[in-house]
């Protein structure tokens, strides 16, 4: 007889657990003062290097090339930018069952930012996918979102935080410029950049931990805090868990009603149901000021429980009877994998 083999336990990515300790960390350690001005100001440069970096990385040749295949980057944007608002205005309706306002409009917040783009790519190679697609439509949302996520901000979630001119420009300054400027010095310094991936992962990730402990200090020293309670929190999960689960299955059944192939349908997925933590908190920052650390809790929320939920998917997809190897799939399209972030 065989023996019974107990299931694999969903894969958790250690970058949760120190997610997860960085917030501990502000909980007892709250940066004050000046100590508060200097994590500040290093984290509002280490996401703007991160940025920079990513310029020099993406080829613009490969970005030209990815618009070839505009109706999957179009799905995407839609799916990021107006079905996944849709869904955020939607969740009104569970105030105050579920949320409370300060809560729901963290969630609208979350609906707003740009998709992901390194686990969009990771899940879509793991999944047998179309990669060059995920690079090039996550590459996409991301610049689309640094001026589109205020924008929309500012439309849907009026008062509730500091949007104005001077919030896209300094989201624009943040993001958008240090971006072009790596794509400008791409030539001298893009293969030195591309040799050296493991310094983008470290740069991406710390600076996230950066300003997440900025954010989650500043809740702490102002006491916001003692306005979320277990069961409010409870309710988030909950909430959470069931947007994305629309997503997955809008993104995978909808893209096959819109004619794509396997390989592309796992793109839009992937890429379709994310949203960017390290897009979403430096924005919030600047958006939601004293409040950023209440307003980034569902999308910090949402960012671990899409890396386990879509590990999982992707593992399935791996094993699907059609699927094929990355290379072979949708030949056609580009080959933006190299040299992408």
């Amino acid at each position: 007889m065989k023996r019974l083999r107990r299931p694999r336990r969903p894969p958790i990515d250690p970058y949760v657990l120190l997610l997860l300790g960085t917030v501990g960390l502000a909980a007892l350690l709250p940066a004050r003062g000046t100590g508060a001005d200097v994590a500040s100001g290093a984290s509002t440069a280490a996401i703007a290097f991160l940025f920079f970096l990513y310029g020099a990385r993406l080829s613009t040749r490969e970005a030209m090339d990815g618009v070839r295949h505009w109706r999957l980057h179009v799905t995407v944007l839609a799916c990021t930018f107006v079905v996944f608002p849709l869904l955020g205005l939607a969740s009104r309706g569970l105030v105050p069952v579920l949320l409370t306002d300060p809560l729901h409009q963290g969630l609208l917040f979350l609906t707003l930012v740009p998709s992901t783009i390194q686990s969009s790519i990771a899940f879509t190679s793991l999944a047998r996918g179309n990669v060059p697609a995920a690079i090039c439509a996550g590459s996409f949302s991301s610049l689309v979102g640094i001026v589109v996520t205020p924008l929309l901000a500012a439309a849907l979630l009026g008062g509730g935080g500091g949007f104005s001119a001077d919030s896209v420009v300094k989201i624009v300054l943040q993001l958008l410029v240090p971006f072009v400027a790596g794509q400008l010095l791409r030539r001298w310094i893009g293969g030195f950049v591309a040799r050296h991936k493991k310094v983008l992962g470290l740069v991406d990730r710390g600076s996230i931990l950066l300003v997440v402990y900025t954010a989650f200090s500043a809740g702490m020293v102002q006491g916001i805090w003692h306005r979320v309670s277990p069961a409010r929190l409870a309710g988030l999960l909950v909430v959470e868990a069931v947007l994305l689960a629309v997503m997955l299955l809008l993104t995978w059944y909808g893209a096959k009603a819109l004619g794509f192939g396997r390989a592309d349908r796992i793109a839009v997925q992937f890429a379709g149901s994310k949203k960017s933590l390290a897009a979403g908190l430096p924005m919030a920052s600047v958006l939601f000021g004293a409040q950023a650390s209440l307003a980034v809790l569902p999308l910090m929320l949402f960012h671990q429980m899409q890396l386990m939920v879509c590990a999982v998917i992707a593992k399935r997809r791996s094993h699907d009877p059609e699927a094929v190897a990355p290379d072979d799939a949708t030949p056609a399209r580009t080959t933006a994998g190299s040299g992408s972030r």
